[in-house]
């Protein structure tokens, strides 16, 4: 396995942080970065994640408590993934292997 550099931990944080939005521009524009399984592993969750929480603050965003909600959530797991933490997301994780995206 390589070696998880602070560039990968980075791209990894702004992933989740700017999802789904970025896991995009990270997998058609930075070719040489995507295949890097730290980078992989966290782009693929944090893409499958923020479609998730796009479409429910959308349908909810009349509450005004979930979108700030899950807003706090992208940073909490952008922080820990910038740590260089594995993250196991309920459901989420295990979707993502199951479809060989990782």
């Amino acid at each position: 396995m390589d070696e998880v550099t602070d560039n990968d931990k980075l791209l990894a944080a702004l992933a989740y942080i700017f999802s789904p939005l970025s896991p995009i521009i990270i997998m058609f524009i930075l070719e040489d970065k995507k295949d890097r399984p730290f980078i992989k592993a966290h782009n693929m969750q944090a893409l499958v994640l923020g479609s998730i929480l796009l479409v429910l603050s959308m349908v909810l965003s009349w509450t005004c408590v979930f979108p700030i909600a899950s807003f706090g959530l992208v940073l909490y797991l952008g922080y820990r993934a910038y740590q260089g933490e594995e993250i196991v997301l309920p459901f989420i994780t295990d979707f993502v292997k199951n479809q060989g995206w990782v």
